[in-house]
């Protein structure tokens, strides 16, 4: 058997194949419900064979939205339509993670397909909120520095999030400390340039994250896994670096994070990313060898035979894939064969599987 199709154990919970359902934003959402979208899309990709599938961010507060139209879990209405999701992907065979977020300063935008454009409170947008005032985009208003009841209700709002998830039924939870998001805003000093406890040097930036960690902690059971996403580097001189990532990486272990999701940039518009084949894996494997944790890799991953390479060569333990997934819901069960493995299909298309 290929090293992809090899089931993975975190704790108690054993994924069939190393292959994650990365979280992709849907903008789909209305007043933070999941839909039929919803169910229809991760169901799908539950369908088609991953191990591993997580929902997209889902905002932990209304203000923590990216747009409008983001899947939320900030109140307790919306536990019942995550429920159902995650009682058909398990269904499946597959198991169902959340990842918890907060937009901070790229919060209040229209959907990609619209533009991306700031909305202003008339446009039903809202007041952004970040480490400090300094806007994602020169042009755009400055979002409100968190004062110490704001950093309170983040963590909050982080906490009662994690308390749903477990209501709904979700068997990991992610922290998502990556892209340009909140917490991330709190790591880069790009965007914190706080002289309180929360800004400056390393110790201090790391402390949202850390105090969010512990929060989650305490609803998340024991037995169930925790990664948290961050971006291996802000790809700019003077923001978030590689070394700073598995620094952080050694601590969060110690906290009692499982694994790694190495992503990276997001932070400022102006970034020169190489990006190519593969070219995140570089950053799971330094943050898997020198933190001696578990990582995923992600970032241009498009076939078996490269999923199966990372693995092979010990640079990440789980394959996440965002785009492909876009384009092939049943991309496991065609990797299973290119790499020469046989893997049950569901028994409804189990007529259609290719024979010899």
């Amino acid at each position: 058997m290929s090293i992809l199709f090899s089931p993975f154990t975190i704790k108690e919970i054993e994924f069939k194949n190393r292959i994650t359902v990365s979280p992709m934003c849907m903008y789909s959402s209305k007043d933070g419900f999941s839909n039929n979208w919803h169910m229809v899309h991760l169901g799908s990709r539950a369908v088609g064979g991953a191990g591993l599938i997580f929902t997209e961010a889902v905002a932990v507060s209304p203000e923590g939205r990216i747009t409008p139209h983001d899947l939320g879990i900030w109140k307790d209405e919306h536990i019942n339509g995550l429920k159902e999701i995650v009682e058909f992907v398990e269904s499946q065979g597959a198991v169902i993670g959340t990842q918890l977020a907060h937009a901070g300063r790229k919060a209040s935008t229209t959907p990609p397909w619209e533009g991306g454009a700031l909305l202003d409170n008339k446009s039903g947008g809202w007041d952004t909120l970040a480490p400090s005032p300094v806007p994602f985009i020169n042009n755009n208003p400055l979002p409100k520095e968190l004062d110490e009841t704001g950093i309170k209700k983040v963590i909050t709002d982080f906490k009662s999030a994690a308390k749903r998830a477990v209501k709904a039924g979700f068997k990991v939870v992610e922290i998502h400390a990556a892209h340009g998001y909140l917490l991330h805003q709190f790591l880069s000093p790009i965007s914190n340039h706080r002289n309180d406890n929360y800004g400056g040097d390393f110790e201090n930036r790391i402390r949202l994250l850390l105090e969010v960690l512990e929060a989650v902690k305490e609803e998340w059971p024991a037995d169930l896994p925790i990664f948290v996403r961050i971006s291996a580097t802000d790809w700019v001189e003077g923001g978030w670096n590689e070394e700073e990532s598995v620094k952080l990486a050694k601590i969060l272990k110690e906290k009692g994070v499982d694994l790694i999701d190495c992503s990276s940039g997001g932070m400022v518009p102006h970034a020169k990313i190489p990006v190519e084949k593969g070219y995140q894996v570089q950053f799971s494997e330094k943050i898997k060898t020198e933190a001696d944790i578990a990582t995923g890799a992600v970032g241009l991953i498009t076939n078996a035979e490269e999923a199966e390479k990372i693995l092979t060569h010990d640079q990440a333990d789980l394959i996440f894939m965002a785009r492909e997934f876009l384009r092939e819901p049943y991309f496991p069960l065609k990797a299973a064969r290119t790499l020469g493995t046989d893997v049950p299909w569901p028994p409804q298309y189990d007529r259609a599987k290719p024979r010899g």
